[in-house]
Order: C-alpha cells, then sequence, then structure tokens
C-alpha cells in the first residue's frame, strides 16, 4: 500500500488552505462534532458553576453590580450616576470627578447587561451575578474549538480528547473557576474578557477571520484593557499566511484593525465625555484609600513589578495560624500553586513558530498588569492571569510533550485547589481560611 496516501502521511496543508478549500462532507461533519461537544462543554462548566456558586447569586443582585448600575446611567442619558452609588456597594471602586459618581471599569459588560436592565426597570431588579454566571461558559467552549482549529492545522498533534482536557482544565483547574462564580464587577470583567480572548485566539488562528478577531480584540480592550495588547498572534498568523502576497496582507490587516478602532473610537470618546481626557477610564480619580500611591506612582510603574512578581511566583499558603489549618493572603496563590500544568507550557518539547506567537502574546498582555498598582487584591490566586491564561494553553498544546500521569495527576490537583477557592472565597462560614489586611501591604506570612 502506498503510505503517502495515508492521512498520516500527508504534509501539512500550505498556509492560507483554509480559506481557500471547499468544506466536503466529512469536514462538515467533523465541523459538526466539534460544535456538539463544545456546546456539551458549555453545558458540563456552566453546570459546575452554577453548582459553586452561592445562593445569593440567584436570589438577588450582587452588592457590585457596577455594570448594570452603568447601564442604568445610561438609559436614562447619563454618563455619571446621578449621584452617590448605592449604600449596597460601599462606595468601593467608583471614580469621583467634579462632584460626579462614575463607574471606573472599562464599559463593555454594561452594554451585554443594558437590555435586561431596561426590561427589569432598573438595575437594582437585576441579579446580574447569574448574568454573568450564564456567560461563563463560553471561553472554555470557545477555547476548545480554537485548540480543535490547532489540530486540525496540525500545528498541535493534540487528539480531540486531550483538547477537550485542556479546555476543562481551564474551565475547573485554573483561576477562572472562582473568578466565574463571584458575579461582582471585578470578576464578571474576566468571564466576559476569557470569552473574548478566547474568540480572539480561534479567529486570530490562519488569520481567518480578520473581521471578527478585531473585533474581540478591541471588545476585550473594551472590558479588561490588557486584552488590547494580545496583537502579536495576529500579526504573526497574518504574516505566515500572506508572506508571499502583500497585497492580501495589507487588505487582511485594513479588516482587523477597522473595527478594533471603531471600538477604540467609542471609547475614547466614552472617556472624554467624562472626563475630559481621552485616556482616562476613571481609576486615577477613584476614592480608595490607597489613592496616595496613584498619585505618587501613578497607575503602572516599574515600582510595582517586585510586589506583583510575588503574588504570581511566590503566594504560598500560610501556616501554623489559629483557628484553622492555614489561610491564604488575599493577595492569592502563586500560578504554579494553582495551576501546576502551567510548566507544560514553559517546559515544552518542541517550540514551533505558533508557540513563540502564543509566547509574546501572554508577555503582551501580562506586562500591563505587572506593572500595574493593584496585584488584584481581594482574590483567591492570581486572577489578572485571566487575561493570558488562553494563550498559556494553547501554548501546552502546542508544546508536543506528552500528556501523561503527571500531567493529568498535577491537573487534578489543580481542580482540587481551585475548587477550593471557588466553594470557599468570600463565602459566609469560610473567612478563617483567608488572611485579609486592609492596607495591602502584608504579602507574606509574618515571622
Amino acid at each position: 500500500m502506498d503510505r503517502s496516501a495515508t492521512p498520516e502521511a500527508r504534509p501539512p496543508p500550505p498556509p492560507g488552505a483554509a480559506d481557500r478549500r471547499p468544506e466536503s462532507s466529512g469536514e462538515a461533519r467533523c465541523a459538526g462534532r466539534r460544535a456538539a461537544v463544545a456546546i456539551a462543554l458549555y453545558a458540563l462548566v456552566t453546570l459546575a458553576y452554577a453548582a459553586s456558586s452561592s445562593r445569593e447569586i440567584f436570589a438577588a443582585h450582587t452588592p457590585y453590580n457596577h455594570y448594570a448600575l452603568l447601564a442604568e446611567a445610561w438609559l436614562h442619558g447619563r454618563l455619571d450616576l446621578g449621584g452617590p452609588p448605592p449604600a449596597h456597594a460601599g462606595g468601593n471602586d467608583f471614580a469621583v470627578f467634579d462632584d460626579r459618581y462614575y463607574v471606573s471599569f472599562p464599559p463593555f459588560p454594561s452594554v451585554l447587561i443594558a437590555p435586561l436592565v431596561k426590561l427589569a426597570g432598573s438595575a437594582e431588579r437585576v441579579r446580574d451575578g447569574q448574568f454573568f454566571l450564564a456567560f461563563a461558559g463560553v471561553g472554555p467552549a470557545v477555547l476548545f474549538l480554537a485548540l480543535e482549529k490547532l489540530s486540525a492545522s496540525r500545528r498541535s498533534h493534540r487528539t480531540q480528547a486531550e483538547n477537550v482536557a485542556l479546555s476543562l482544565l481551564f474551565a475547573l483547574g485554573s483561576v477562572y473557576w472562582f473568578s466565574a462564580v463571584q458575579g461582582t464587577v471585578w470578576f464578571a470583567a474576566h468571564v466576559v474578557g476569557v470569552a473574548l480572548a478566547c474568540v480572539y485566539l480561534y479567529c486570530a488562528l490562519e488569520a481567518a477571520h480578520p473581521l471578527a478577531a478585531g473585533l474581540a480584540l478591541g471588545l476585550g480592550f473594551a472590558t479588561r484593557t490588557p486584552l488590547g495588547f494580545a496583537l502579536p498572534l495576529f500579526l504573526f498568523e497574518a504574516l505566515r499566511v500572506d508572506r508571499s502576497d502583500p497585497r492580501a496582507l495589507v487588505r487582511r490587516l485594513a479588516l482587523f484593525a477597522a473595527p478594533a478602532a471603531l471600538v477604540l473610537s467609542a471609547l475614547l470618546w466614552h472617556n472624554h465625555a467624562r472626563f475630559g481626557d481621552v485616556a482616562e477610564f476613571g481609576h486615577r480619580y477613584l476614592h480608595i484609600a490607597w489613592r496616595a500611591r496613584i498619585e505618587k506612582w501613578g497607575l503602572f510603574s516599574y515600582h510595582y513589578l517586585p510586589r506583583n512578581l510575588a503574588v504570581v511566583l511566590t503566594g504560598l499558603p500560610y501556616t501554623h495560624v489559629q483557628g484553622a489549618p492555614f489561610q491564604i493572603n488575599a493577595h492569592g496563590l502563586a500560578l504554579w500553586v494553582t495551576t501546576p500544568i502551567y510548566a507544560w507550557a514553559l517546559w515544552p518539547r518542541r517550540t514551533p513558530p505558533p508557540f513563540w506567537a502564543l509566547a509574546a502574546t501572554v508577555s503582551a498582555v501580562a506586562l500591563p498588569s505587572l506593572l500595574y498598582q493593584n496585584t488584584g487584591w481581594l482574590q483567591f490566586g492570581y486572577r489578572f492571569s485571566n487575561d493570558f491564561a488562553p494563550f498559556l494553553f494553547a501554548m501546552i498544546a502546542v508544546s508536543g510533550r506528552r500528556f501523561s500521569a503527571p500531567f493529568y495527576a498535577l491537573g487534578a490537583a489543580a481542580i482540587a485547589v481551585n475548587g477550593f477557592g471557588a466553594l470557599t472565597f468570600q463565602r459566609a462560614g469560610f473567612e478563617r481560611f483567608y488572611f485579609v489586611e486592609r492596607t495591602q501591604r502584608v504579602l507574606h506570612q509574618p515571622d
């Protein structure tokens, strides 16, 4: 038998072939199966998130329903809240400018929830936590489709079962789990941001969907600012696909840039209309206890890097504490504690070009948070890693290192650790497991 005709011996398709080849009935069936698996993944992880959420999420709005409050302000024709924030929000993370109160977070999640606020008649009647909980399964499901796309192009050799495992480990074996079940403004941003990051990852591969990729990147920036720096992946893919056709490259880049520029223009207008500064989201006007350090060092500075790296790399549970077997500092656990399988991204067997494109994307997205004035406090683990985690999992997929018993053992340990965080963080009755020091100055267990 001529082995050159077998699927295993076929050469990989040329760059961009996915855009030019008509889809066969067999390929259509494979796409249908992948879609069915993605839907099943969404249902499974959403059920897991619902089961591990607090009862309060299903009973009423969260105390920090900033996105619903911003949507309500828009519906009343205002950019500010029209007065002080409601008492239940405790004045937490609102900007104060010219004696007016503003929601200081990038606003796209408010766009998503605005129809519900309109239907309900007010922000107080919208169960915002429940809304974002229903959204939380989108990211892991789309991540699976992106990993399958890497396998289909033979840049990853993972089987469909392995791609399912990676998607589940992202959903339940990373800090995304505890983030997904909170519902409050900081974590709702991560839920929407992860979905957009995964959509961007899928659309950027092969530079196959430039319009959608540009829109996802722009909306990602309008949700979690660091996601706007995920540009390297699309640039690499576009250059790879159109390296021999400069006109096609320019057209593809223009299609990518157009929706991103449109979203950016809307954001800049929104900022200028509120604060008279296109670059100001409102965080410089936060009414918070550590505003002095922002005024001294700025929102982003090398000054904050050592502290942030200390959390990312060295945050460990406290031992020898009273009333509990251990305590977790509210600055969060180190990434290698919450998700030890990241070692497969940092210790690859092979480093094909997509690996380095993904690594550059991870670095570009991570850097703003590493220079940011806040570690992510309060948190179970380093929640800012949600911004770049989908790209890390894609790095694991293309790394070529085998998924043997140690990988799955560490994956099971990650699920156990993050399951504890999802069930106990910010949950009544479990306060003894957390060390909360309100000045944010204590990173490590005192002597």
